[in-house]
């Protein structure tokens, strides 16, 4: 199935149609286009909803919920309402799993090298990635809780020295609204992304909140510019994107543990 199919028809059966603007996407619009109607009472296109999940998969969550009203959506109803494809399917069921191991285990992706690392002392932040060790020939430890290469003493129980580690930050950073990148949309969509409204810059920490304009902010501290949904650099992120179209690495999760 393309994207182009992507759409429902009156011969959909066991879904709500309705003949109502997106609630989640303000742009989609169009009167001759039909829309379901989700669990939670919100009306989408399968696109939308397809992207949306998307979305919460990259940032690590387990479950599927509306970005309006917090309802869950089961996975059988995003299955069929998003129209996903066999390979769509094996993609979220894949995602959704990797997810829920790293919740269950508490598993971290390593900084420097992607590698799934389990902590072995929950009284200390600072990991060693033995991986990158190797392969660079140098000691590379990386902080529990922000996900940055590790900066200050060690042992440490609460922070480690990157600005944005301290707890008040963790805080904000995980209670943040998800907002909509109303000037950026996935490539071939027109479904907008989504992504949390606070984060820490990828650099020096410091936490910024997206100013609606699109979506490669600079930071006030260290001047450095970067994408706010996937936190690449903005030159490595506008190699396969534009300033108003989804980067090809999604959305970075919550910058929180």
């Amino acid at each position: 199935m393309s994207e182009a199919m992507k759409k429902f028809t009156p011969f959909d059966k066991g879904v709500k149609l309705v003949s109502k603007p997106s609630d989640i996407d303000e742009y989609d619009n169009d009167p001759g286009v039909l829309r379901a109607q989700l669990s939670c009472g919100h009306v989408i296109d399968p696109e939308t909803l397809t992207d949306c999940c998307r979305a919460q998969l990259e940032n690590g969550q387990t479950k599927f919920r509306c970005p309006l009203c917090e309802k869950e959506w089961p996975y059988d109803e995003v299955r069929k309402l998003a129209k996903l494809t066999i390979d769509e399917q094996f993609s979220f069921e894949e995602k959704l799993g990797t997810n829920t191991v790293k919740k269950l285990l508490d598993f971290r992706d390593c900084p420097g090298c992607g590698t799934l690392i389990e902590r072995s002392d929950d009284s200390n932040l600072c990991v060693l990635c033995s991986v990158c060790t190797v392969n660079t020939g140098q000691i590379f430890e990386f902080c529990w809780q922000c996900e940055r290469e590790w900066k200050g003493p060690r042992p440490h129980t609460d922070h480690c020295g990157n600005v944005g580690c301290k707890s008040a930050d963790q805080d904000l950073l995980r209670t943040c609204p998800i907002i909509t990148l109303t000037s950026v949309v996935y490539k071939g969509s027109n479904a907008h992304v989504q992504c949390p409204a606070i984060r820490a810059c990828p650099f020096c920490g410091v936490l910024i909140e997206h100013n609606k304009g699109c979506k490669i902010m600079s930071c006030r501290e260290c001047m450095k510019q970067f994408c706010f949904a996937c936190l690449k650099s903005a030159s490595d992120c506008l190699k396969t994107s534009t300033h108003f179209i989804a980067c090809s690495a999604g959305v970075a999760s919550r910058q929180i543990k």
